[in-house]
C-alpha cells in the first residue's frame, strides 16, 4: 500500500471525514481529497499534521521497516 492508501483506510477506520481532516490542516476538503487519490503529493508538513491528528506512525505511514536505527545524539 502507498502512504495515501493506508492514511485513507486509517481515517475511514477511525470513522473521520476527508473534511474533518481537511480543517485540521487548514485546506479545502477537496485539496485533501487529491491528496488521498495520490493525484498531488502531501507536503511533509500536512503529512505530519495528518500523523498526528490520527495518531499514527510516520514510519508506518510510510511503510518503513520496524528495524530501522535512529542516530544516537
Amino acid at each position: 500500500m502507498y502512504y495515501n492508501e493506508i492514511i485513507q483506510f486509517e481515517r475511514e477506520t477511525q470513522n473521520k471525514t476527508q473534511k474533518q481532516v481537511a480543517e485540521y490542516l487548514g485546506i479545502k476538503q477537496q485539496q485533501y481529497a487529491r491528496y488521498e487519490k495520490g493525484i498531488n503529493l502531501m507536503p511533509i508538513t500536512h503529512l505530519k499534521k495528518v500523523c498526528e491528528y490520527l495518531g499514527l506512525s510516520a514510519d508506518y505511514v510510510l511503510g518503513l521497516p520496524k528495524n530501522l536505527q535512529y542516530p544516537k545524539r
